[in-house]
């Protein structure tokens, strides 16, 4: 179909794709509205584990245990320093406990179902499955001086967008803080071992954190927040810095404004996808509760509080929000509300199973960065990692395969 936009520097219809789902059937309200869920459906919850509680609650745990308080400490240089949960490996512990710690403190939680690699090596996608069987992917990436995890916050997501394969199958659940950071100890234990080849120091491990797996994790946000205060403490966690950690959403307006309440120097990732109400209400359902200019004022008032410059996530689609005058209107909606604010990732879309969406052009791409970066916004085209095996954004879904591949696990 066609549409004729505002005129911003181009001329005559302009070829407009509307939002629609490909090869699944978009959940939908009593309405027929798109079904947003925001509640994690209720099931078993996992055990809970030294990355759930406080420093506090950690050393009380021992002291139920029948140990002393400070064993608890021992326990987090283990799972936290040397990204272990064998008691084999703590001969520091006596041997007589070591058993009962482990048990009662690191109870297993992601049990590895598939590692996809892409030729290169620097590229590795994990299939976890959960203690119910839930099935979530992380995606770990190698880059000159810095090892990147994309990680996954939910089982599932209820923010329903047509043309995310995550939101396919809906919430099934939202993830816990040890879940959370199990996936970066994990990874770290892998990059000690070899796994993502040759080390380009002695301590290297995971440097950069980018909630970008399955989930929203704004609509988990008190078990977000806890991973990232563990991720961050350098004493009693994993000593990451805040800058490092990407938390983005889709929109969650009032979660966005306690984000910029915490005090905590992430970085914000707003996934906007269209500068304009009429498109984003198809594209990214929760925009029919909080508007384009309401997400883009909390995300300014992210910058204000925390003086941390906010990204903006833009999948350019072919024909559907890739057009110049699009470009044109975002750059107007950032530079309204100030400069040196924000920086725009465009980003080419990732193609999922039974979609016919596709990325836009590379001219397009261009055109659409050129316009940006003339319009003052500084603006660069995400390098994508991980298409070949499914480990690009957008692409992490629980395939048929990965179903029965964790049945037999």
């Amino acid at each position: 179909m066609t549409e004729n936009p505002p005129a911003r520097g181009t001329a005559g219809p302009v070829r407009q794709v509307r939002p629609r789902t490909e090869g699944w059937k978009q959940q939908k309200d009593a309405a027929g509205r798109p079904l947003l869920q925001f509640a994690s459906p209720k099931r078993g919850k996992p055990p809970v584990h030294l990355a759930d509680l406080t420093a506090e609650e950690r050393a009380a745990k021992v002291t139920e245990l029948g140990l002393p308080a400070f064993r608890a400490k021992q326990l987090e240089t283990h799972y936290f320093r040397h990204y272990t949960s064998d008691p084999g490996e703590m001969t520091d512990l006596p041997a007589s406990v070591r058993d009962d710690l482990v048990a009662g403190l690191l109870p297993p939680l992601l049990t590895e179902v598939r590692r996809l690699q892409t030729d290169r090596g620097d590229t590795i996608k994990f299939l976890w499955k959960l203690h119910d069987g839930a099935l979530v992917e992380s995606v770990l990436m190698r880059y000159p001086g810095r090892i990147t995890l994309c990680v996954s916050s939910q089982a599932g997501c209820g923010m329903n967008c047509p043309f995310c394969a995550t939101g396919q199958a809906g919430l099934t659940r939202n993830m816990s803080a040890a879940e959370i950071i199990d996936q970066i100890v994990r990874a770290n234990r892998l990059i000690r071992e070899g796994g993502l080849g040759k080390a380009e120091h002695p301590d290297e491990r995971v440097t950069n954190i980018v909630f970008m797996g399955m989930g929203e994790p704004l609509a988990n946000y008190a078990r977000v927040m806890q991973a990232v205060r563990v991720m961050i403490d350098p004493q009693r966690g994993l000593g990451m810095s805040a800058r490092g950690i990407t938390v983005s959403t889709v929109g969650l307006v009032p979660a966005i404004r306690k984000l910029s309440a915490e005090e905590i120097p992430v970085t914000f990732a707003l996934s906007l996808h269209a500068p304009d109400d009429h498109l984003r209400d198809e594209l990214i359902p929760v925009n029919s509760k909080w508007k384009v200019d309401e997400a883009l004022d909390a995300a300014r008032e992210y910058f204000d509080k925390t003086g941390r410059r906010v990204s903006i996530e833009y999948a350019l689609i072919k024909d559907m929000n890739d057009h110049a005058w699009r470009a044109d209107l975002l750059a107007e909606k950032l530079n309204a509300r100030g400069r040196g604010w924000v920086h725009v990732n465009p980003i080419p879309l990732n193609p999922t199973p039974g979609s016919v969406w596709t990325a836009s052009e590379r001219s397009v791409q261009n055109e659409f960065v050129r316009r940006l970066n003339a319009a003052g916004i500084p603006t660069t085209l995400r390098d994508t990692r991980g298409k070949e095996i499914d480990g690009a954004c957008g692409q992490l879904v629980a395939t048929e395969a990965d179903v029965a591949a964790a049945a037999s696990n």
